[in-house]
């Protein structure tokens, strides 16, 4: 699909890979809000293990743009909390299938230190080109039990800093505005016409 600004200036091709529909539907959506139009592409790619999210993007942005030769971005995110040591951390991802927000839930029964926060990383790479990685962090904590009904993943239990709701208690837009991908997206969205020239 050609990445269209509704300027009518940029026509080159981007797609965003995620086998995740609610990260398409929240990246899509900021995305739509300045004019550009994204394809997706349900393919998974291998996702190495590291220390950081930043280690684990690059290698997938190049295995994607090896198959599919065209500007590509991906997203990787993590939850990190600190009465947890860090965990899930860059397995958020494997864990969430594993045990779910009930599994997290369980292991935090009587902690009172329920800090957390949320990493993004929106990756981009095109062809001939370097990688660029936008990073957005948001913090908060770790609700008492889930609520609401809205986002994926982690959501439910997750309460913004200065927030009373779950990010699955607000909508879309608002949840943009405030949340680690909003944030990293955000700040990739300001470098693209740099990144596309």
């Amino acid at each position: 699909m050609t990445l269209r600004h509704q300027g009518g200036l940029s026509t080159q091709k981007m797609s965003f890979v995620t086998t995740n529909l609610g990260k398409f539907k929240e990246i899509s959506a900021q995305m739509a809000g300045h004019g550009y139009v994204l394809e997706h592409i349900r393919t998974p790619y291998p996702e190495i293990q590291a220390d950081s999210l930043e280690a684990t993007i690059v290698p997938g942005l190049q295995w994607v743009l090896e198959r599919y030769e065209r500007p590509i971005m991906i997203d990787d995110s993590g939850l990190f909390i600190d009465g947890l040591r860090g965990f899930p951390g860059v397995y958020s991802s494997y864990v969430f299938k594993t045990i779910g927000c009930d599994g997290i839930l369980n292991l935090m029964k009587g902690m009172t230190d329920r800090r957390a926060r949320f990493e993004c990383c929106i990756g981009f790479i095109a062809p001939g080109k370097d990688p660029f990685i936008a990073k957005g962090v948001a913090h908060g904590s770790i609700s008492q039990e889930k609520a609401g009904t809205g986002g994926f993943g982690y959501d439910p239990i997750f309460v913004h800093e200065g927030y009373s709701k779950t990010y699955a208690q607000v909508d879309i837009a608002e949840k943009n505005s405030i949340s680690h991908r909003g944030r990293a997206l955000a700040k990739f969205i300001e470098e693209l016409p740099k990144l596309l020239v």
